[in-house]
């Protein structure tokens, strides 16, 4: 005998059929809506684009939903709406996320992650709004989950790279790009560079190392989260720490403390673009605050015998203390302002960088670490830094990237270190609290640039060389007041990569990049940094004109 269950039974939702030759699109968008409105009008002018390289085929492109008038904006601004999204979306369509702007890859993962057409994700190349940015990132998170997907930019749309990409993923499904430039590490010499990358590695797996993460993960960056069943066969072990515990500890600070750290940074030549408007400049009190997080961020770091250690900063604390950039910066610095212990005994990492992961992102934290004691062993200055890939333009016959982060390069990455750092307010739709930059121009130079990602369930670093160009006066400006002048630019050449290689391949907004003696000396950090991660049992893959030094 059948009965009905006396239970409230969920309706069941019918999934709409995908209509013919039509294209959806949804942005993804920031939680901050200072950010989503001003980055408005640049994701409309991306989604013409789009709708009209669609056009040509003969297709049509959908919205997937509608833009709020009373916001001001059509991005997806959470997680929830970003669910909510996907549930009006037939699930085998064509789907296209436009980026102009940075987004938080979380509003639209879940979406992504069970959505069963295919997927293409688009940027603008453009240096006002991050568009590219925001699409590597979302392109490592959906490279970390498994998702298959296709990827394109475009200048503005014109180039018959991206109109004919965009014919072939319609018709097909899928767009294929050049990876010529990469390669499998080749089996490793007999040389001291291999020998002391095994060594650094065997002495990290038995010794051990924690990475302190204030708070983990940051603005959406899920390809920026390695599980501990990875982490923890490198020898690499988290401590878990909340960013409370890093606001309560900058209260006992003193102000003598504080002020202390700033005349130490004058002395030594860094200046400050200081105001009064605690809104849109530069003050006194939010240096201060920013100089008790430093000392916070160390005595922390020693409490729990960190190894490396980053801070989360832009949700939560961005509401109630200042940028954490200068502190960033400062950290990974050889020469930087002393901090004591408590009780006044000891000087914390004394004569040495404490290496920072800026914005918690992990793949960051295993590259700054190992690439710190590798640098160190070699007799190198080990600072180091991410950049976000945030844009590039050809100058006089060579393709230069613009490299930059928020403000947190270590000095020693200017010509003059601290006498060419200068402290700028961070922009208030990112930072209403404000803090300081240590902006700059990095020094022309040899470099090695790499990124540890996630893939087919395991750990992966791309790895190769270029340069830090010199370019003129005007020529830097221009770059800077088209991005944000207000942060350190790196003047970059990959080595044998392409801008359009790069992009196609690399797993996510952030790039590692320290600075080696000579391009020789560089060439031998490579071969004893592939040797190190292989040793780890990571997949090394060599891109560009990356070599293993054989003798």
């Amino acid at each position: 005998m059948t009965t009905t269950a006396p239970y409230q039974m969920p309706a069941v939702r019918e999934a709409a059929p995908a209509p013919e030759k039509t294209v959806y699109l949804i942005p993804s968008g920031d939680l901050r809506e200072s950010a989503n409105v001003p980055a408005w009008p640049f994701q409309q002018e991306l989604e013409r684009i789009v709708g009209e390289a669609a056009g040509a085929t003969g297709w049509q492109v959908q919205r997937g939903f509608e833009p709020d008038q009373e916001l001001g904006h059509g991005f997806i601004r959470s997680q929830r709406m970003g669910m909510e999204v996907f549930q009006a979306i037939p699930p085998e369509a064509p789907l296209i996320v436009a980026t102009a702007n940075w987004q938080y890859s979380h509003h639209v993962l879940a979406g992504l992650r069970t959505h069963r057409g295919p997927i293409l994700t688009v940027a603008n190349f453009a240096p006002e709004w991050p568009g590219l940015v925001g699409l590597l990132n979302l392109n490592g998170g959906l490279t970390k989950m498994g998702r298959e997907y296709s990827t394109l930019w475009t200048v503005d749309g014109s180039d018959d790279f991206f109109r004919e990409g965009i014919a072939t993923w319609i018709e097909t499904g899928s767009i294929t790009h050049d990876d010529s430039h990469v390669r499998l590490l080749p089996h490793l010499p007999g040389t001291a560079e291999v020998e002391l990358g095994r060594a650094l590695a065997d002495q990290l797996l038995a010794d051990k190392a924690i990475i302190g993460i204030f708070d983990e993960g940051c603005m959406g960056m899920y390809n920026a989260i390695i599980d501990d069943e990875m982490l923890n066969p490198l020898g690499i072990y988290k401590e878990r720490l909340s960013q409370s515990a890093l606001w309560a500890e900058m209260q006992t600070v003193t102000d003598d403390e504080a002020d202390a750290i700033g005349a130490w940074l004058k002395d030594a030549g860094m200046t400050f673009r200081l105001g009064t408007d605690e809104a849109t400049e530069l003050t006194e009190s939010q240096l201060r605050s920013q100089y008790a997080m430093y000392i916070a961020a160390l005595r922390l770091s020693d409490d729990f015998g960190l190894d490396a250690v980053g801070i989360q900063y832009q949700q939560g604390l961005k509401d109630v203390t200042a940028a954490s950039d200068l502190v960033e910066g400062l950290l990974n610095n050889v020469q930087r302002p002393p901090v004591t212990s408590r009780d006044g005994s000891r000087v914390l990492w004394e004569g040495k960088a404490l290496p920072n992961f800026n914005e918690v992102d992990e793949g960051v934290a295993v590259d700054a670490l190992v690439t710190n004691r590798i640098w160190t062993a070699m007799g190198m200055d080990p600072a180091t830094t991410l950049h976000d890939v945030r844009w590039g333009e050809e100058f006089d016959g060579q393709y230069v990237w613009v490299y930059e982060i928020s403000g947190s390069v270590p000095p020693s990455h200017f010509a003059g270190g601290y006498a060419d750092a200068e402290g700028w307010r961070q922009g208030p739709e990112f930072f209403p609290a404000g803090g300081s930059t240590i902006n700059g121009v990095s020094k022309p130079g040899e470099i090695v640039w790499s990124r540890v990602y996630i893939e087919g369930g395991g750990l992966h670093v791309d790895i190769g060389r270029g340069s830090v160009v010199e370019l003129p006066e005007e020529e830097v400006a221009r770059r800077k007041q088209s991005t944000n002048p207000e942060w350190p630019i790196a003047n970059v050449v990959l080595h044998g990569v392409s801008r359009d290689q790069f992009m196609g391949r690399h797993k996510a907004n952030h790039a590692q990049l320290v600075y080696a003696d000579d391009a020789g000396t560089a060439d031998r950090a490579l071969t004893a940094k592939a040797a190190l991660f292989h040793r780890l049992g990571m997949t090394v893959h060599l891109c560009g004109d990356a070599v293993i030094v054989e003798d």
